[in-house]
């Protein structure tokens, strides 16, 4: 028979210390001497090189691109975004291997100091605010946006775009595979189970536990 163990946290413990002087300076230095296009394929090149070379690899080349890029930030293999000069990334988070951020050229992307990313996630990041240490299973996915459908007699996916902020609130948790639709407000300290859609427009109350599909209210933490 086995049995369950608990360990002390890692990720939301450990202390940020500066990114070494060095590391900045390629930073700026690309900024200043390449342009948004050259940066993107200067990333892209650093996209499959594993261990600590690609870390900051990754590192150095989304700092040249983000609107502000914290300290101990680590980016895993594989992870794509689209239009990060919207992005402004805390200190200490971390995104899991093939994440994919897609922003927009005129959007807003904010993900708070010590927040994780779990592998494989996918963010409609065009007007997203995750707070800070939130925690984000794998597969998990926010939709921020949506055709209106009208009118009926043309194709949707050439009807107007209706794009929908989704905030998520401080220390909150978004279980694998979950997926959050436009407009939906998640509160601090709250838990979004495994595997649930929380509808759109949904807002959901600090400290609650959501689950389903659709998710629905299963009680407090602490109650």
């Amino acid at each position: 028979m086995t049995t369950s163990r608990v360990v002390r946290a890692v990720h939301g413990l450990q202390e940020v210390a500066p990114d070494p002087a060095d590391e900045l300076a390629e930073s700026d230095e690309l900024r200043r001497t390449l342009d948004r296009d050259a940066l993107l394929d200067r990333y892209a090149s650093t996209l499959w090189i594993d261990g600590a070379k690609g870390q900051r690899a990754r590192r150095i080349v989304l700092r040249a691109l983000c609107k502000r890029f914290g300290n101990g930030v680590k980016v895993g293999m594989g992870v794509l975004v689209l239009h990060p000069q919207t992005f402004e990334i805390g200190d200490a988070v971390f995104i899991g291997n093939q994440t994919f951020l897609q922003g927009r050229h005129d959007g807003r992307c904010i993900i708070g100091a010590h927040t994780w990313i779990g592998p494989q996630s996918y963010f409609d990041c065009r007007d997203m605010e995750l707070g800070e240490y939130v925690g984000w299973g794998p597969g998990a996915k926010v939709l921020g946006s949506e055709h209106t459908g009208e009118p009926v007699d043309v194709p949707i996916i050439q009807t107007d775009l209706v794009i929908k902020p989704v905030r998520v609130g401080d220390g909150a948790d978004i279980g694998v595979n979950a997926v959050l639709l436009p407009g939906v407000t998640i509160g601090a300290g709250a838990i979004i189970g495994a595997g649930a859609v929380v509808p759109r427009d949904t807002q959901v109350p600090p400290n609650a536990i959501y689950a389903g599909v659709p998710a629905k209210l299963l009680r407090y933490r602490g109650g």
